[in-house]
């Protein structure tokens, strides 16, 4: 996937290559005396995080041929759910555990253990023929809850407005509500606030990007790795007098883009094994390098 802006991402990730810094192992997965790692690890969870995951999946198996992984991205709720109910070995998930399911997870022996692997921007993306460039949250706020129905409310042509969101199983669903529908970092924030009964859920974000990119009245919030050419991204105003700022590594990593979140793991206490060397070559720095090429945002030094 390429675009215009992810281009720019990944040349200014080159440059911030410096900084990148492992949250655990430094290095990557070596083959030992006779690829002494073995077993079997199943990750569910997230549709955002899943290519990251399978990708470091797939290094991981190359290195460690007796260590068998299989990644599926249902989203971050069935992931925790899998992680609660000990069919899971690691949940990969767009948005933080509740309380509700640490209380859950508890209640059956569980003790969900958190890990931060990468960082996303969250874009916003119309057809490229669209011809606005940028939108304030609470416009996208509007939008999202039906106050917003046409393009020409805020700056665009005299067309219905076709809102696309992920369903409610995805973590990314449940971070956009947060952040942008009930508009979380304005002082207006209204945890009130609800998708309105005209947005179309859908299953996949990539589902979402494909539909947009056929539809001149539709916008998504995909993760920065789904964006492609065949999208326009907008830049984000935090408010009418703040400067648009489009998603890219280095407004992640600086905090100017307003809608970034954390991607992350969860697994059953601390990672051990197979499962713990796994992790740490997620962290390392070849693992974080992987992350520039999936298209989303590394850890940085702290």
């Amino acid at each position: 996937m390429t675009s215009r802006f992810r281009h720019s991402a990944l040349i200014m990730a080159v440059l911030l290559m410096a900084i990148l810094v492992t949250a655990g192992c430094s290095s990557a997965p070596t083959t030992g005396g006779a690829n002494e790692l073995s077993g079997s690890i199943k990750i569910i969870g997230s549709n955002t995080v899943t290519p990251l995951a399978t990708v470091w999946a797939e290094d991981f198996m190359k290195v460690q041929p007796k260590v068998s992984i299989a990644v599926s991205g249902p989203g971050s709720g069935p992931g925790i759910a899998a992680l609660i109910d000990s069919t899971a070995d690691i949940c990969q998930a767009s948005r933080a555990i509740t309380a509700k399911e640490i209380d859950q997870a508890k209640a059956k022996g569980v003790n969900p253990y958190e890990i931060q692997v990468a960082s996303d921007g969250l874009s916003v993306v119309v057809h490229p023929s669209n011809p606005i460039s940028d939108i304030t949250i609470a416009q996208l706020s509007g939008i999202y809850t039906g106050k917003i129905t046409n393009w020409k409310e805020v700056g665009g042509k005299d067309a219905s407005i076709v809102a696309l969101s992920r369903d409610t199983n995805s973590g990314t669903h449940v971070f956009f509500k947060e952040h942008v529908v009930q508009m979380a970092v304005l002082p207006t924030a209204d945890k009130k606030l609800e998708y309105g009964p005209k947005v179309l859920m859908l299953p996949s974000t990539e589902e979402g990007v494909s539909e947009t990119a056929k539809n001149p009245n539709a916008i998504f919030y995909p993760g920065l790795g789904y964006v492609s050419d065949k999208v326009k991204v907008l830049g984000i105003k935090k408010t009418a007098n703040d400067s648009a700022i489009l998603p890219s590594v280095k407004t992640v990593l600086d905090g100017t883009y307003p809608v970034s979140r954390p991607l992350l793991f969860y697994t059953n206490g601390a990672p051990t094994g197979a499962s713990k060397a796994f992790v740490d070559y997620c962290l390392s720095s070849e693992g974080q390098k992987r992350v520039i090429e999936v298209g989303y945002v590394p850890l940085a030094q702290k």
